[in-house]
């Protein structure tokens, strides 16, 4: 079984059987980096174009690393310097692209619904790297298989997602992904970076972290989005950190066993403390670094067979 749709735009569209598909190919795309076994060639012939209207290192690398492990050919775009800049629009830019003929595109774009727009004008298959304050699929699949693979189960789980909820398409995205799977999900956080309507999300919602960390079994921080931020939403750093950055003596309401997320990049001494990003046995974020480009390697070969299974229908050669 591959993905129903065309792209990959969100987490909101996903069937559960379709998160778990993905999941359990990007496991075994992980077992095999970690034996430094080849890879394969499901991309081979194929050609990906990464276009990151907003600078991202490890995003745009993961997904760099995972073309090119599976045998793509693989263009960045500096959009900082393409015709954007010269009063060029999305859709322009989408028709542009088209003509060339690329078969995966991978986008990110500060501005919600960008991605979907292009994704309309454009015949290849359309990742989603993040758009706004809207989604970022694959960093909640990455999140949701490090968090299976730790904890020996995607269901069931009592998870934290803590910090900055009203900015981040992480946030949203994985509050999609967990419910989907069956998770008791709990958003932690200061009333000015709390979401209206966030209790009508199916999520409980505190403002005090001892009660909302109580028993979790996954605390997953956030980055303040401080670029994101048109005003005050915080007092100050220092005050952030003393109320809702996560040390040991707010992670000791947790389960004992309970492990540490951060999408990264990480503000150490606001959101969370060094030690605690920094324990082995607790912390996971070398982790999701790492389930990052096997859930990439997973979601662009997924796509990719059913971009070749519509050209096989049509008549086309893939």
């Amino acid at each position: 079984m591959g993905l129903r749709a065309r792209h990959l735009l969100g987490i909101e569209t996903l069937a559960p059987d379709e998160i778990l598909t993905l999941l359990d190919l990007a496991d075994t795309y992980a077992d095999k980096a970690r034996r430094r076994a080849p890879a394969g060639d499901a991309l081979a012939g194929l050609t990906q174009i990464n276009m990151f209207f907003e600078a991202s290192t490890r995003t745009q690398a993961s997904f760099e690393l995972a073309g090119k492990r599976l045998g793509a050919q693989v263009m960045n775009m500096a959009m900082s310097a393409s015709s954007l800049k010269k009063g060029e629009t999305l859709i322009d830019t989408a028709l542009t692209l088209n003509a060339m003929r690329p078969d995966l595109l991978v986008v990110r774009h500060p501005h919600s619904g960008a991605v979907n727009l292009l994704a309309d004008k454009v015949d290849s298959a359309v990742l989603n790297a993040g758009d706004g304050r809207h989604e970022h699929p694959t960093q909640a699949l990455l999140d949701a298989l490090t968090i299976r693979r730790k904890k020996g189960r995607l269901h069931r789980l009592t998870i934290a997602i803590c910090g900055d909820i009203a900015h981040s398409r992480v946030a949203r995205s994985n509050i999609l992904l967990l419910g989907k799977m069956e998770n008791r999900v709990r958003l932690i956080g200061p009333p000015t970076l709390m979401p209206s309507g966030a209790k009508d999300w199916g999520v409980e919602v505190y403002q005090d972290m001892t009660e909302g960390l109580a028993d979790a079994d996954v605390v997953m921080m956030l980055r303040l989005q401080k670029e994101r931020m048109d005003g005050a939403f915080i007092p100050s750093e220092r005050e952030y950190f003393h109320r809702y950055g996560l040390d040991a003596q707010k992670l000791s309401a947790a389960k004992p066993d309970a492990i540490v997320m951060h999408p990264g990049p990480m503000n150490r001494g606001v959101e969370i403390d060094g030690v605690i990003a920094d324990d082995i046995n607790r912390s996971v974020i070398q982790e999701q670094v790492e389930m990052g480009v096997a859930v990439r390697m997973a979601a662009m070969d997924l796509l990719a067979r059913g971009l070749r299974e519509a050209r096989a229908a049509k008549g086309v050669m893939a």
